[in-house]
């Protein structure tokens, strides 16, 4: 059974990207977007209660939503306006019940203003510290040695409850039956409605039972003894092999900047704490 379907080339270089999100927070700079300040921050963008909100406060806003792929048109504002609002007037009522004479309110103001602080700092690095082309040809380079010695596997499987109904299927294979039609009784129901196919991908995809079998088996050959894993029990066929198609390298230009940038970043925190005095 799988653990995941994606391109060999795609998983290696996805390591470490989300650590970069992590580090860096969500609202990570995109390449190309403008750090000039609009001419509506310069003006209030709301008033409440006779307070003036300040307009870098929507467009803070703004960019945050903008982060998470939201488009910025009037629909945006309008509803960052109501957001400022509905924020504006209750930190306006936390105030008036004596909310922020609280002791840990103070500590709580700190630890957002240390996590905004790092977020801007870790985004300016990373700006300053983009891989340039020939880091990221030298990463695919590397990665395409690994991948070309590699094979991968179009495989169909059966899913099923017990092992006596997988022998029972292996039975009526053996009796001619097509692996196509039994796949309709499998358990997996994303792969049955397709005659159990399972696409092409690669062993390390599998669970270890799963894909020892599979790579046991010759082309066009299926498993005659049922396969157990935490899924169930599996009957397996093997449609055919191939070595890893790499994709070309500026198909996968952008998860190499990612991932490098990522590798990038955490090597630069890791530094930062190796040199720090610590007691």
């Amino acid at each position: 059974m799988k653990r995941r379907l994606p391109n060999r080339l795609s998983a290696v270089l996805a390591t470490g990207a989300f650590a970069l999100a992590a580090c860096a927070g969500d609202n990570v700079a995109t390449p190309g977007s403008s750090t000039a300040k609009p001419e509506s921050a310069a003006k209030p963008a709301v008033t409440v209660n006779g307070v003036a909100i300040p307009g870098d406060y929507a467009e803070a806003l703004v960019a945050s939503y903008r982060a998470q792929g939201a488009p910025d048109d009037e629909n945006l504002r309008e509803s960052v306006r109501k957001d400022l609002i509905r924020r504006t007037v209750l930190e306006q009522a936390a105030i008036k019940a004596g909310v922020d004479k609280r002791p840990e309110i103070k500590t709580k103001q700190d630890v957002a203003r240390q996590t905004v602080l790092i977020q801007d700092y870790l985004q300016d690095w990373a700006k300053n510290n983009s891989p340039t082309e020939e880091e990221m040809k030298e990463e695919y380079d590397a990665v395409k040695v690994r991948l070309e010695s590699s094979k991968e596997y179009h495989v169909r499987h059966i899913l099923l409850k017990t092992e006596a109904d997988a022998k029972a299927a292996i039975a009526r294979l053996g009796k001619g039956a097509k692996f196509a039609e039994l796949a309709k009784q499998s358990l997996d129901q994303g792969s049955r409605d397709r005659g159990g196919d399972l696409g092409w991908t690669d062993a390390a995809s599998f669970v270890p039972p799963f894909s020892e079998a599979m790579t046991g088996l010759d082309k066009g050959k299926y498993t005659r003894t049922p396969v157990q894993t935490e899924f169930g029990y599996h009957v397996i066929l093997l449609e055919d092999s191939r070595k890893v198609q790499v994709p070309a390298f500026e198909d996968v230009k952008a998860q190499l900047q990612q991932s490098l940038q990522s590798k990038k970043l955490q090597s630069y925190i890791e530094q930062l704490e190796q040199t720090a005095e610590v007691k």
